[in-house]
């Protein structure tokens, strides 16, 4: 298993959001600024990348009938130190993620790649599926933060205070904003598109590869 590949599964092919349809309680709740959206991204990314790695390193030491409570209290650990560390340093977005940031003890994202990954391969495979799958996450936080941020707020990179003093950069004058996308409705709406334009490019991707593939045979 290549780089390559964890990384093509974390984009497009077991995209965590997009593919999966794991975490979707923190994403239609947090994806209205482009700050939320980075912070929970690398957040998760994070504990990911920890919690495989520990978990792939004691898997042949914690036995299989308690793996799962296992597998919850090394998260639970790492979860901590991120929330203490995110309360200490970046107190504003720790404000505005509030509990969704605890909860990720319980993201299906993380104890799913644990149960599926981590417990079956070795430290370093385990150690870039966490970081390709965190990286597949905080693109589709990301994408998802850019469209409703511009259409439900008419503004980009709102919530930095190094930016327009955490206002972000207005685009769309401020009578023209469409609010429902501000709004969990237009979460839903906005992960459909994304979903769509994913699996488009994902199925255009799949055809060049098999032409690609015929021409050489």
């Amino acid at each position: 298993m290549t780089f390559r590949s964890q990384l093509k599964d974390g984009l497009l092919r077991k995209n965590p959001v997009l593919v999966q349809l794991l975490g979707m309680c923190s994403t239609m709740a947090i994806t209205t600024t482009l700050f939320n959206g980075i912070g929970m991204g690398l957040s998760v990314t994070v504990i990911l990348i920890l919690s495989n790695v520990f978990i792939s390193a004691l898997r042949k030491v914690i036995p299989n009938k308690i793996r799962i409570a296992a597998y919850i209290v090394i998260i639970a650990g790492f979860v901590t130190i991120v929330d203490l560390l995110l309360q200490a340093f970046i107190p504003a977005l720790s404000e505005n993620l509030g509990v969704f940031i605890p909860l990720i003890v319980v993201n299906c994202i993380i104890l799913g790649r644990a149960e599926a990954f981590a417990s079956k391969h070795n430290v370093w495979q385990s150690a870039l599926d966490g970081l390709c799958q965190g990286i597949g996450y905080t693109l589709a936080l990301v994408i998802m933060c850019l469209i409703r941020e511009l259409i439900g707020n008419g503004t980009i990179a709102g919530g930095f205070s190094f930016i327009n003093g955490g206002n972000g950069i207005r685009i769309v004058p401020e009578a023209y904003r469409i609010l429902i996308f501000a709004l969990p409705v237009g979460g839903f709406l906005t992960l459909g598109f994304v979903i769509a334009g994913s699996q488009w490019l994902s199925r255009k991707l799949d055809e060049k590869a098999a032409r690609k593939e015929a021409e050489q045979q």
